[in-house]
């Protein structure tokens, strides 16, 4: 194939050989981060300026937890053929004929990470990375029998029975310059241990510490307990609040009656983020817990300065002191 730019010289070549090779026949992507939330359409694009004889171009995503990476699809421009639990939901683009980006559908929290697209092309193998960066919010989360209970694992699992995944350390460190404030370590997705603070006090390493995210480094997966921190995407449905003085049967059934469910956590904060729900009464939530979400903080609920979601625990569930938060999916 012809090529639209020029090959270097030799005498440049040798001089450069230490240095990384310059793309011969993939354009660097403009923006090597792309936006997104779940349930959404996400391209990365990945463009040849020609095409060589014989190439191939493989896609795979990053996996920093097994130091390896998963193969998502393979083409040779004709033909292609998916692979692994995203091969469903991934496609080419196709838009001209240089044109080798992956379009995956129906975003999901696990997508987030860093992908490649390689040119495979005999001796000349050349790469671009790009980065899925979804939206969305993270928050700290612990079982009803207290603090510091979880290994890594039911870590894992609780974060995703709330309808949430274990958030990534770069999720974890974007919520702390947002205003994630939070005393107790938890648990991250590649098993390091971490708890952000913005206002330095006494319980939590002490006044002279500066602000930051504080970190116990690798624990041991089975054997160190901490809490968790999950993160959430946009949501595929709709949270609404349900009146009245409640015991957590009769909260259940109550949304039964109405069509939906008990909302999970991570649903309440994913619909007090993206479509700012803002109420000042306690409702119970499918885990047990009673909670409330504010987006403009006022005196008269909680009396605190911050928006966010508040909780009163995991009270007696034969109280009847609540109503409750259900969600219709879509």
């Amino acid at each position: 194939g012809r090529s639209w730019g020029c090959r270097r010289g030799g005498a440049e070549a040798a001089r450069g050989a230490a240095a990384p090779l310059q793309l011969q026949y993939l354009l660097e992507p403009l923006h090597p981060t792309v936006h997104t939330r779940r349930g959404a359409t996400a391209t990365l694009p990945c463009v040849l300026r020609a095409l060589p004889h014989n190439y191939r171009v493989k896609w795979s995503k990053v996996e920093p937890a097994n130091y390896g990476e998963s193969i998502i699809i393979i083409t040779n421009g004709l033909l292609h053929k998916n692979y692994g639990p995203l091969g469903p939901r991934v496609r080419l683009r196709h838009g001209h004929r240089y044109d080798a980006s992956l379009t995956i559908s129906d975003v999901a929290l696990e997508d987030e990470g860093r992908y490649r697209c390689q040119l495979v092309n005999g001796l000349e193998d050349e790469s671009i990375s790009l980065t899925l960066h979804l939206e969305g919010v993270v928050f700290p989360y612990q079982p009803s029998n207290g603090r510091y209970k979880f290994n890594y694992h039911e870590a894992k699992r609780a974060c995703e029975q709330q309808d949430s995944r274990l958030a990534t350390y770069q999720q974890l460190y974007k919520a702390w310059t947002e205003g994630l404030d939070w005393c107790n370590a938890g648990w991250t997705l590649d098993g390091t241990v971490h708890y952000p603070i913005i206002n330095a006090r006494e319980p939590c390493g002490g006044r002279l510490l500066l602000p930051g995210v504080r970190t116990y480094g690798a624990r041991d997966k089975q054997k160190d307990r901490f809490d968790a921190f999950c993160f959430t995407s946009a949501l595929q449905g709709r949270v609404y609040f349900i009146r009245g003085h409640l015991n957590f049967k009769e909260a259940a059934q109550a949304c039964r009656n109405h069509g939906a469910v008990l909302a999970k956590v991570g649903q309440l904060y994913s619909a007090w983020k993206f479509s700012q729900l803002d109420r000042c009464d306690g409702g119970w939530l499918e885990d047990g817990s009673v909670r409330y979400p504010i987006t403009a903080p006022r005196q008269r609920c909680g009396g605190l300065p911050q928006p966010g979601v508040r909780s009163f625990g995991f009270p007696s569930k034969e109280m009847r002191s609540y109503g409750t938060y259900c969600f219709v999916g879509q």
